[in-house]
């Protein structure tokens, strides 16, 4: 009965925690996983569990990781991601550092699809110049910021004008009490 509790126990574990489109099987006993997502045709990176130590995500349709949906795997120490078809433009930059950290040789196996200058080159070997111009990802409204400058400067100098007016009149509201005097 307490095998039938565990193996239950483990099964309804598994299945809570395993992406749906994913083979899970646990890893010295039941600490860590080991995540084949190889070979679904994955358009995205599923929901990882924390604990996964080993994340296999080669052969699927991925062009790009978003930012931040590595970074609570924290456990992980194994890593797939060749044959996808990655985007290498700026979008490609979370997991190209990403990688850099956290493993130089799956970073190596990974090769870019497109855009058509750096298609079939190693995602490793691409500069910043070949990754496109990446711009900030909300657009800044200089004319916003002009006005905005503009009607500060105006200000500025229309005090500093009022303050100098207020010295010149007191200056000859001095002079004209000496003379009264």
């Amino acid at each position: 009965v307490v095998g039938f509790a565990m193996l239950l126990l483990f099964h309804m574990t598994q299945s809570e925690v395993c992406p749906p489109s994913c083979d899970c099987k646990s890893l010295e006993g039941m600490t860590g996983w080991h995540i084949d997502c190889s070979s679904r045709k994955l358009t995205e990176v599923p929901a990882l569990p924390v604990n996964t130590q080993r994340l296999y995500l080669q052969n699927n349709s991925l062009t790009s990781v978003p930012p931040g949906v590595l970074d609570s795997l924290r456990s992980l120490e194994e890593v797939k991601m060749f044959d996808n078809p990655w985007n290498c433009d700026c979008h490609i930059l979370y997991l190209k550092f990403w990688l850099e950290d956290f493993s130089a040789p799956s970073l190596a196996n990974i090769v870019c699809a497109s855009p058509a200058p750096v298609r079939m080159k190693p995602l490793s070997q691409l500069t910043g110049n070949e990754l496109g111009i990446c711009k900030r990802l909300l657009p800044i409204k200089c004319l916003e910021f002009f006005w905005r400058d503009l009607i500060l400067i105006a200000v500025v100098i229309t005090a500093l004008l009022l303050v100098a007016c207020a010295l010149n009149f007191s200056k000859k509201l001095v002079c004209q009490i000496n003379l009264n005097q």
